[in-house]
C-alpha cells in the first residue's frame, strides 16, 4: 500500500517533481577501441591487441583513475585524444597520446618525457594510478607517487589503455584500490561538474 502511494505521487512526474537522470558509469568505450580489442567485465577489462578510450573526457581540473595489471605483456596507460589511432601500438608515438608504457617509460610525440624510478616497473597484480590536471600526468604505483610527471598533450583527452602480447588490464574509474591524492577525484561527466 505504501509503495503504491509513493508511486502515485512521483511515478508520473506530476507537478512540482523533477525527474532525475542517472549518469552513466565511466568505463571503457566500445565505440572507441581498436579492431582486435576485447572489452569485458562491464567495460572494465581489456585484452586482445590495441587500445581503447574511456567514455568520459577529462573536463574537470583534477582527475584520478587506476589500472590493475592482471596479466603482464605489452601495455600502456595514460591519456589520449579521440584522434589517437587505437590500432597502432605502442601509444605515445604522436601528439595524440601521453602514456606510461610497460617498460616504465612515459612517451608523448615519440619522445620519452620521463621514466619510472629504477626497480619500480609495474608487475602482475600491481595497481597503476594516474592523475591528470590538464597540464601534467603523474603516476602512482600501488598508491605511492613515483615523482615522474610528464606533459605536452593538448586538447580534450580521455583515459586510454592499450594491450598486446597477452596483457590484461582492469580499469578502476571509481571505488579505487588506493585513495586519490589530495585534490583529485574520480572522473565526472560534464553534467556532474556544474
Amino acid at each position: 500500500m505504501a509503495l503504491s502511494c509513493c508511486l502515485r505521487w512521483c511515478g508520473n512526474g506530476g507537478s512540482g517533481h523533477i525527474q532525475l537522470k542517472e549518469m552513466p558509469a565511466v568505463q571503457l568505450d566500445t565505440q572507441h577501441m581498436g579492431t582486435d580489442v576485447v572489452i569485458v567485465k562491464n567495460g572494465r577489462r581489456i585484452c586482445g591487441t590495441g587500445g581503447c578510450l574511456a567514455n568520459a573526457p577529462l573536463h574537470q581540473n583534477k582527475s584520478y583513475f587506476e589500472f590493475k595489471v592482471q596479466s603482464t605483456g605489452v601495455w600502456g596507460v595514460g591519456v589520449a585524444t579521440q584522434k589517437a589511432n587505437l590500432n597502432q601500438i605502442p601509444f605515445g608515438r604522436d601528439a595524440q597520446s601521453l602514456v606510461l608504457r610497460h617498460d616504465g617509460a612515459i612517451y608523448h610525440n615519440n619522445e620519452e618525457r620521463n621514466r619510472l624510478p629504477a626497480n619500480s616497473l609495474p608487475q602482475e597484480g600491481d595497481v597503476v594510478g594516474l592523475t591528470y590536471d590538464h597540464v601534467e600526468l603523474n603516476i602512482y604505483l600501488n598508491g605511492k607517487n613515483m615523482h615522474c610527471p610528464a606533459s605536452g598533450i593538448r586538447g580534450t583527452v580521455y583515459p586510454v589503455v592499450y594491450v598486446d602480447d597477452s596483457a590484461i588490464l582492469d580499469c578502476q574509474f571509481s571505488e579505487f584500490y588506493s585513495p586519490p591524492p589530495p585534490g583529485f577525484e574520480k572522473i565526472l561527466f560534464e553534467q556532474q561538474i556544474f
